[in-house]
């Protein structure tokens, strides 16, 4: 049977690669934690990690023990705040993670609506994008998290569900005057010789993939991490942008839009839960109302001008 102390030892031998480094965050002898991991080898019958000069690395059974660890790790947090919730009859919480433009136009109308339903519930929000999220989801940090892919559903770890919210069109955003102002969509190959303000790397990847398909290398003016202030370098002329939808500024002012044409790029929005919160009500409640804000979802001003 597998020791949860071994899997423990492994866990920090996989994080520092080094057994030196694990043994010093374990206060523990090097000669220890060569013990622990020699031990578990002979209880799986296999080897788990393999030395070189240059560290320590994990084998395809080490990175199954991991993946092992990370959930039991996850199950005791729960069971711990289960108990905890028992034993003080503490008031009801739930702790959201979202991506920054979702935070900004979707989640806030859905908790809104649940709210209104819990109100004794304690909401948390931690603004994260999806490489962060979703393993907050995992270890049970977080309860929910919104999250995005582009060009379809993102790779979910295992152990959690993956509830699709919409899809998420991208726009090409551009100053009022712009040549192609007025046109209700533009294609990539038509932007060739404009200069770009990224509001997100990926985004910035992503056109330099689609416009070498179109003929043309990217000229960007800017790289950003931020829509909103992506979409103000635009009005200020300094140049124009690839948006998706759920991120156009509710500011149309000195702005004109228009939708991307095939073959284009597309922004898929998500949930992501635990599979052991499946039948967690507030949870639930939560995945019932994001369902129905971004139904209900009303068009930027920018999307409509």
């Amino acid at each position: 049977m597998i020791d949860p102390r071994r899997l423990r030892v492994l866990s920090e031998v996989a994080r520092h690669g080094s057994f030196n480094r694990a043994a010093a965050g374990l206060r523990l002898t090097p000669s220890a934690v060569s013990q622990q991991i020699s031990a578990l080898e002979r209880a799986v019958g296999t080897a788990v990690v393999r030395r070189s000069t240059r560290g320590v690395e994990l084998t395809d059974a080490g990175r199954v023990l991991i993946g092992a660890a990370e959930t039991i790790d996850a199950e005791l947090l729960t069971a711990e705040r289960e108990i905890a919730r028992l034993a003080t009859e503490r008031v009801e919480s739930l702790t959201v993670a979202t991506f920054t433009s979702g935070g900004q136009r979707i989640l806030p109308h859905a908790l809104i609506g649940f709210t209104t339903g819990h109100p004794a519930v304690e909401l948390t929000v931690i603004e994260s994008e999806p490489e962060e999220s979703l393993p907050l989801v995992r270890s049970g940090a977080a309860d929910l998290a919104l999250v995005y892919h582009f060009d379809g559903p993102p790779p979910i770890p295992a152990g959690l569900d993956w509830l699709p919210l919409l899809d998420d069109p991208m726009w090409i955003v551009l100053p009022a005057g712009h040549r192609h102002a007025g046109r209700t969509s533009v294609a990539i190959a038509e932007l060739a010789g404009e200069r770009w303000v990224h509001g997100c790397m990926s985004i910035s990847e992503m056109l330099d993939h689609y416009a070498a398909l179109a003929g043309f290398q990217v000229e960007t003016a800017c790289r950003g991490t931020d829509y909103q202030f992506a979409q103000s370098l635009v009005r200020a002329g300094v140049g124009i942008a690839m948006i998706p939808e759920v991120a156009l500024t509710a500011d149309a002012s000195g702005l004109t839009a228009a939708r991307v044409a095939p073959p284009a790029p597309c922004r898929y929005v998500g949930a992501a839960t635990s599979k052991r919160r499946r039948t967690d009500p507030l949870v639930t409640a939560l995945l019932q109302t994001l369902r129905a804000t971004v139904g209900a979802l009303p068009a930027t001003p920018l999307a409509t001008a």
